[in-house]
């Protein structure tokens, strides 16, 4: 495993629509263990891949130590309630605002068995989920703040 490099703001990487996998190959499983493992070195509790330069859609969620959630080709599939609270990005360092985000959400998508499965998780689970899909679609946390937190 490798820590990779995480892509910072204002590189055009993190406003491009990943493309979806296809196949499962060794490189993709790589892939998504050097992901989990950079996501944990920068403190972080998800990590999608275009934020380590990759465009495809492949995302890491781990809010809870040792439950990690690898995402091949997510799509949220049932969304409810709403949630304001406050947000960061391992790509945007210092900057932190509340965002509007739905408080339960089910995200559908394969493991890295090529398996798919769904999994519904609520408050800072659904955030993560939604925060690491929009990554896959180019968009980043800023778009959907609605208040800036000031340190």
């Amino acid at each position: 495993m490798a820590k990779l490099k995480i892509v910072k703001h204002g590189d055009e990487t993190l406003r491009k629509v990943c493309r979806p996998v296809d196949k499962i190959t060794p490189r993709i499983i790589t892939l998504l263990d050097d992901m989990i493992e950079t996501m944990r070195a920068a403190d972080g509790c998800g990590l999608a891949a275009p934020q380590v330069g990759v465009l495809r859609r492949i995302a890491v969620v781990e809010v809870e130590e040792g439950e990690v959630y690898e995402l091949i080709n997510p799509r949220i599939v049932a969304y409810a309630g709403e949630q304001q609270e406050q947000e960061g990005c391992l790509s945007i360092p210092g900057r932190w605002g509340i965002t509007k985000r739905p408080k339960h959400v089910t995200v559908r998508a394969f493991n890295r068995k090529g398996e798919e499965y769904e999994v519904s998780g609520s408050d800072l689970l659904a955030r993560a989920f939604c925060h690491e899909i929009d990554h896959l679609d180019g968009k980043l946390f800023i778009d959907c703040m609605i208040e800036e937190l000031k340190e």
